[in-house]
């Protein structure tokens, strides 16, 4: 693939900080630490040999732990950072969403705060007018649009600086952690942006915690783990890789897989699922077998589309079922029923366990089982729900 089929491309990157042990008292100290050949800091190396390309129109996902090194990768990318050594090569405008709120003034009002930032990112004023009112209503705002930005609570201010950042028209588009803020109502409006930049075939790099997010966006990702690139692939995969860095124990394949579908420490395993399905309800039956004594474990399912879309997630926490003390050799069959609400189609079912923590994964079968629901009724929706309707004339 040539460069102009690239969006970004990224080779040989390294980057690293030098950390202070302690400030020098002064120009004495500072020879005296040369003479002894003493170095009064450490370096941190926070990236290390990253390469990887971007194709134009693509929406890629990146992911890794806290201090992985994510951040100062954006960093860089955005120009933020300068790095040690590599190439950051960037064909187009971009715009980073990477510290929404950079530039407010705590002591302006909301709207001054909308003129300001809105400067910053290149309006005229004119054209500051004319989105105003789009502004205000997608952060949902409009009764404190007078008041002193330090009087809103922080999801306010978020909410306000994500909806002046997305009128910003550039070629890449750099999101981080957008989803981490706001209520619910707020993230599915994100969702309905996301989708319209898809729709627009803009390239997206976007940053996460939330695998339902990459899995329904992503085209591909890639995952970070101490400065360096583990994986990258297929969203679902690098969703699974991901979530195993919070399990103990490595993935391993299930016997003769080609692919790591399953994995965790096996101190609590699924050993058969069977699904039943009617027009009206669902019923899944698991059996999980324990092979450690375990403190209050927690087991659940996940419901994705073919195309990994994340239809739904149910576990023991959630519906009140908590499961104790278990023992060695101890059996636990659960049986789950939900009303069929889904439209036709093809569906995949995670299982797993884990610790209530949700830091150690005792088993995650990626494909437990699979569903097809066929409906009478079609809907471009994912569920079919009970819908009546009233007409009335006059």
């Amino acid at each position: 693939m040539s460069d102009t089929d690239n969006a970004i491309v990224v080779k040989d990157l390294f980057k690293s900080f030098k950390l202070p042990h302690e400030q020098s008292a002064g120009i004495k100290s500072l020879i005296v630490n040369f003479l002894k050949h003493k170095k009064g800091y450490e370096t941190q190396h926070v990236l290390d040999n990253i390469s990887f390309e971007i194709k134009k129109g693509e929406f890629f996902g990146i992911v890794g732990r806290n201090g992985s090194g994510k951040s100062t990768l954006l960093k860089l990318l955005a120009g933020i950072y300068v790095p040690d050594s590599g190439l950051i090569q960037v064909n187009g405008s971009l715009t980073p969403f990477i510290e929404l709120g950079v530039g407010f003034n705590p002591e302006l009002t909301g709207r001054e705060n909308v003129f300001l930032n809105g400067a910053l990112l290149g309006f005229s004023q004119e054209e500051m007018h004319d989105m105003y009112g789009d502004i205000v209503a997608f952060a949902e705002l409009k009764k404190f649009m007078d008041q002193k930005l330090k009087n809103y609570s922080s999801g306010m201010q978020v909410r306000l600086a994500f909806s002046i950042a997305i009128r910003a028209k550039s070629d890449i588009l750099i999101l981080d952690e957008v989803l981490a803020v706001g209520d619910q109502a707020f993230q599915k409006k994100c969702y309905e942006y996301f989708d319209s930049l898809k729709d627009e075939h803009k390239t997206v790099i976007l940053v996460t915690h939330d695998m339902s997010a990459v899995r329904r966006f992503c085209d591909r990702a890639l995952l970070i783990e101490s400065g360096k690139i583990m994986y990258r692939g297929a969203p679902s995969e690098i969703a699974l890789d991901y979530q195993e860095l919070f399990s103990a124990q490595p993935a391993q394949p299930v016997k003769g897989a080609k692919k790591i579908t399953r994995w965790g420490t096996g101190d609590l395993v699924e050993t058969k699922t069977e699904v039943s399905v009617t027009t009206n309800e669902i019923i899944i039956s698991t059996t999980h077998l324990a092979h450690k004594d375990l403190t209050n474990p927690i087991i659940g399912f996940t419901l994705l589309t073919d195309d990994d879309v994340n239809v739904l997630e149910a576990n023991t926490l959630t519906t009140d079922k908590k499961l104790g003390n278990v023992h060695k050799g101890d059996k636990i069959n659960i049986t789950w029923k939900l009303d069929n609400l889904l439209k036709s189609g093809n569906y995949r079912m995670t299982v797993g366990s884990c610790n209530r923590s949700l830091t150690n994964f005792y088993d995650w079968n990626d494909d437990a089982a699979r569903i097809r629901v066929v409906k009478t009724v079609e809907t471009n929706g994912i569920v079919i729900p009970t819908v009546k309707a009233e007409v009335t004339n006059g």
